[in-house]
């Protein structure tokens, strides 16, 4: 059925163009990026339109997109939003793009995700081509055993409080491409529907769900934290996956000392850390001493909880909280 699809799009798009288009956009791009779209299924955004319903018309609705993207005149649609109960009983926005928005959006990721990916930081672990959530925990793990100390970060509501301005910058610190960076900021500013088919005008954020929205979060936080990290405290261990954060400190006076210079830099940034989330773990084993109670580091949507053997020693081991 696929291959049906490629070659009644292929013969569409083979047809010669009566003008130039202002943007460079490749037809197998697109193609590409409905693809993966599909792969990754997902519900149907604000025009109720599945990936099912996507397909009837496929092959036009894909030359719609590239037409609109490759002259500028492509604008996405509100994000559908959905809050999803969490365990502690309160609830977490996720925004839902409607199935052509996703295509567009994918289209942009796969241009942009090659140039960036190779510069981030080896301690960037989420969203990653070949990184895991294990990888990170792995990582965080090991380390645990080399230092007495960890500040276990959490960011306070973060993919919804993202600076529009701020994040441009950091995206042209990327690509100069005049259409990315349009439709990164259309993006940006699409609004948000709620159940009640209400619009909500956002000025910051970028809507968790988003094709798009893991990547720029990646090359916002590359900017705000690792290399802030990588320049003024080099010799600072780190794990960070999305927006969740690992720093391990030789002792409780470095990590409180480093715990308020990252808060400083993150209120510069224009982000504020949880204050219920955040807290100093003191990773206490058998060969350590001192009346310090320990704690779970909560990373990932993993924990590490301290586990007594029948000898009484104490040693890390990975469980889901």
């Amino acid at each position: 059925m696929l291959s049906g699809f490629s070659d009644m799009v292929n013969q569409r798009w083979e047809e010669p163009l009566t003008k130039t288009k202002p943007f460079s956009i490749s037809k197998q791009v697109v193609w590409e990026s409905y693809r993966r779209v599909k792969a990754n299924r997902g519900a149907a955004g604000v025009d109720g339109q599945s990936i099912e319903d996507f397909e009837v018309n496929l092959k036009d609705n894909l030359y719609k997109i590239w037409n609109r993207m490759s002259s500028g005149s492509y604008f996405p649609p509100p994000v559908r939003t959905v809050d999803i109960p969490k365990s502690d009983g309160r609830s977490r926005r996720l925004g839902i793009p409607a199935v052509s928005d996703r295509v567009a959006q994918m289209v942009v990721k796969m241009y942009l995700e090659p140039t960036v990916e190779p510069r981030f930081h080896r301690d960037s672990y989420g969203y990653i081509s070949g990184k895991s959530a294990l990888d990170a925990v792995g990582t965080v793990r090991k380390r645990c055993w080399w230092y007495d100390w960890v500040i276990d970060l959490d960011i306070q509501g973060f993919f919804d409080t993202i600076d529009h301005r701020l994040m441009l910058d950091a995206v042209r610190k990327h690509t100069n491409s005049k259409w990315m960076l349009l439709y990164i900021e259309r993006w940006l500013k699409a609004p948000a529907q709620l159940g009640d088919g209400s619009l909500i005008e956002r000025g910051q954020g970028t809507p968790q769900g988003g094709v798009i929205s893991p990547l720029l979060a990646n090359i916002f936080l590359h900017h705000v934290f690792d290399e802030w990290m990588k320049v003024e405290h080099p010799s600072i261990l780190f794990a960070r996956y999305a927006d969740d954060i690992i720093i391990h400190c030789c002792t409780e006076a470095q990590a409180q000392v480093m715990l308020k210079a990252i808060e400083l830099r993150l209120a510069r940034c224009k982000l504020k850390l949880h204050p219920g989330k955040t807290k100093i773990v003191y990773c206490k084993d058998y060969k350590r001493t001192g009346n310090h109670k320990h704690g779970i580091l909560i990373f990932s949507a993993m924990g590490f909880g301290l586990v007594c053997a029948k000898d009484g020693r104490t040693f890390w081991v990975l469980r889901r909280q």
